[in-house]
């Protein structure tokens, strides 16, 4: 069971912060083998869900209360460490995200812009596919938006 915790950037510690860029670094850049522009300067606006594992983070997402980034309230850089996943903690960081904006924004709408090899990873939590598929980053992208 991972511990959650939810912050604004400027109540981050620097380990935290650390963590956060270790981590989307090690998946998003090393894993998926994509150079992109991780620092984007969104996170300063963001709320940050962490999930750790006694004190290694194993599970993050940021979120963007409607207006922010799209016109509903957004998840994004949804990660979990390699060998973390086979225990479903992807499940569980987007549900406590899914709540968490529920709590903070309230608001049911969420849309994301999801990677297409996980369409049915996020299907199965409740978000509908909503265009046509298109390059992010050179990866297969899709919207996807849920109504809680």
């Amino acid at each position: 069971m991972l511990t959650y915790s939810i912050k604004e950037f400027n109540q981050l510690s620097l380990k935290q912060l650390y963590d956060v860029l270790q981590l989307r670094s090690e998946v998003f850049v090393v894993e998926q083998n994509c150079v992109y522009q991780d620092l984007d300067g969104k996170d300063s606006k963001a709320l940050h869900v962490f999930g750790y594992d006694e004190d290694e983070l194993v599970a993050y997402t940021r979120l963007f209360k409607p207006g922010h980034y799209f016109t509903e309230a957004s998840i994004g850089r949804v990660v979990v460490k390699a060998n973390y996943r086979k225990f479903g903690y992807g499940y569980d960081v987007m549900n406590t995200s899914i709540d968490a904006v529920k709590h903070y924004y309230k608001t049911n709408d969420i849309r994301i812009s999801a990677q297409c090899y996980l369409k049915q990873f996020y299907s199965n939590l409740n978000f509908k596919i909503e265009g046509e598929e298109y390059l992010e980053d050179g990866i297969p992208h899709v919207n996807m938006l849920y109504r809680g």
